[in-house]
């Protein structure tokens, strides 16, 4: 029974937290210009660097309070300090582009805004670097010393 009126209180209590963020008409909002970037195609150990912009289209200073990558590949970089109400900033991304093949992967970023949490998207493929010949060459007829 003890369990039973603990998880009553903690419902209770969450979703009273929701209404008084949603209640708030003064609250910060994060509004990206794009929560997705598409890379492309990109060659092995390109600059995997990238930036989501956005603006705190709220009345009240946004603070990110956490941003984290799907995996250890994806390293965001996000303001430590608050966001003015009008003011832009962005969120630096960087993927290890020496992982050959397509990859899809998020950023989920936490703040106090009125949308406590988004997801942001980057996308693309990192190719493979081309096949060096490394057999001799003889230089006087451009044929391969290797036996047939």
């Amino acid at each position: 029974m003890k369990n039973f009126y603990a998880t009553a209180a903690l419902v209770f209590a969450s979703s009273l937290a929701m209404y008084a963020q949603e209640a708030n008409p003064n609250a910060a909002n994060i509004a990206f210009e794009n929560k997705t970037i598409d890379y492309g195609k990109l060659e092995k150990d390109a600059n995997g660097e990238r930036e989501f912009t956005f603006k705190n289209t709220g009345k009240e200073p946004l603070i990110i309070s956490n941003c984290v990558g799907s995996c250890g590949c994806t390293v965001p970089q996000w303001p430590r300090t608050p966001i003015a109400p009008g003011a832009t900033a962005s969120i630096k991304v960087k993927y290890d582009t020496r992982r050959v093949g397509r990859f899809q992967k998020t950023v989920t970023v936490q703040s106090n805004a009125s949308n406590a949490t988004e997801v942001l998207t980057i996308k693309g493929e990192i190719l493979a670097p081309e096949a060096t010949q490394t057999a001799p060459v003889n230089t006087t007829t451009g044929t391969s010393k290797v036996s047939k």
